[in-house]
């Protein structure tokens, strides 16, 4: 079932669909399942929905994000309404400049989906929704299984990823897994500044003392073991980050403080022109490789288009990349990002003909013509931070 097609009578689809759920008669069907390449080389498995499936469910998550928006904390930002992914970026950085950070987890928990517990996900979901008829929605969802190869595969644990309901069910899970047991340890246990920042299952954690992050490491695993969650230890690290990172490992005869990548961003310790300590965020090298040669890859498909729809379709591509990645401090990446594809596009187009005589002074000329300037889009993080807080809480 196509969109086009459900859509020649959707009225009647829709009323069709609306007096099933209500009488009890609608079946979740299986999920389609899809691999996408990962950053680490691996696939990524994916599960589409049958179209009502879609329907109904974000039906439900609108309903649900109603509800759990009154629960959620505030460290909490991925796949939540009107939180985005530089709302996460621009607390984590006000934490580690305003509090006293000098230790930093960066914590990413292995294959969080499909670990679920299904069992512990309904006893979540128990606790705030009383409606039995949602409850038995989700649950025919999380049944239904996927569908690879033309085989149906039955699934008793995780939620299929990619699935529009997947991403709260998530969040409900961590709510109260990881994020009220944070919180709780914070209050109880740290003997001093903790700071903490989720986006769905990656999250940093910055401590004033290193006791503490050791201890709260410890904890969570144990922590994580009681509920078939288990931390990536390929990619959970504890590093020396923050103000005075630099000054002791220095003092030990240490090497420069280790970096962490976050949202896209490799976090590092630097320093203004005055010498104070300074978050520089810089586009993680590998994602901007990688996107360069996705642009190559479409310029030379698309090189013997003409040069003003190249133009338009490349603009685009640059205008998006600059409205992500171009906050203060990433200048440098950004220019060279926009610079690159400019030489791309230029041999792309030389080799649109054996007799292609095209100058770097023409092609200078169509860069500026159609591709955006390289220019800062984003304010300070701790500025923008503080004008949607009001100052009510450095974490929030």
């Amino acid at each position: 079932m196509t969109w086009q097609s459900y859509g020649q009578d959707l009225e009647g689809n829709l009323r069709d669909l609306h007096a099933r759920l209500h009488r009890g008669a609608y079946r979740a069907r299986p999920s389609r399942r899809a691999y996408i390449p990962k950053a680490d080389g691996r696939l990524r498995p994916l599960g589409i929905a049958a179209l009502e499936d879609k329907i109904v469910q974000r039906a439900v998550v609108e309903v649900l994000n109603a509800v759990y928006e009154v629960d959620f904390l505030g460290f909490s930002y991925g796949f939540r309404p009107g939180r985005g992914q530089h709302d996460a970026l621009d607390a984590l950085a006000t934490g580690i400049l305003k509090r006293k950070v000098n230790w930093v987890i960066d914590a990413d928990i292995r294959d969080c989906f499909t670990g679920l517990d299904q069992l512990w996900l309904v006893r979540f979901l128990e606790h705030r929704i009383a409606d039995r008829r949602v409850l038995r929605l989700i649950q025919k969802w999380l049944g239904a299984g996927v569908i690879e190869d033309g085989s149906r595969t039955a699934s008793d644990e995780g939620a299929p990823q990619g699935a529009s309901v997947s991403p709260l069910l998530m969040n409900v899970y961590l709510h109260y897994v990881l994020d009220l047991w944070a919180e709780q340890w914070r209050g109880r246990h740290a003997h001093g500044d903790v700071v903490i920042v989720r986006w769905a299952d990656d999250f940093i954690v910055g401590f004033e003392h290193r006791d503490d992050a050791e201890r709260f490491l410890a904890d969570l695993h144990e922590r994580f073991a009681q509920f078939a969650l288990e931390l990536n230890d390929e990619k959970t690290r504890l590093i020396e980050f923050g103000r005075h990172a630099a000054r002791d490992r220095q003092a030990r005869g240490l090497g420069r403080p280790e970096t962490f990548d976050f949202l896209g961003f490799t976090h590092i310790c630097g320093k203004t022109r005055k010498g104070r300590f300074m978050l520089k965020r810089k586009t993680i090298a590998k994602r901007m490789a990688a996107k360069l040669r996705e642009v190559k890859t479409d310029l030379m498909r698309r090189r013997h288009l003409p040069i003003p729809e190249q133009g338009r379709w490349l603009a685009s591509v640059v205008r998006g990349h600059l409205a992500y990645y171009a906050v203060p401090g990433n200048i440098d990446m950004v220019v060279a990002s926009r610079t690159q594809a400019t030489r791309h596009w230029h041999r792309a187009l030389r080799r649109r003909s054996q007799r292609a005589r095209l100058t770097w002074e023409r092609m200078n000329r169509l860069s500026i013509r159609w591709l955006p300037p390289a220019r800062i889009q984003h304010p300070w993080p701790d500025t923008r931070f503080n004008a949607k807080t009001q100052g009510k809480s450095p974490v929030r």
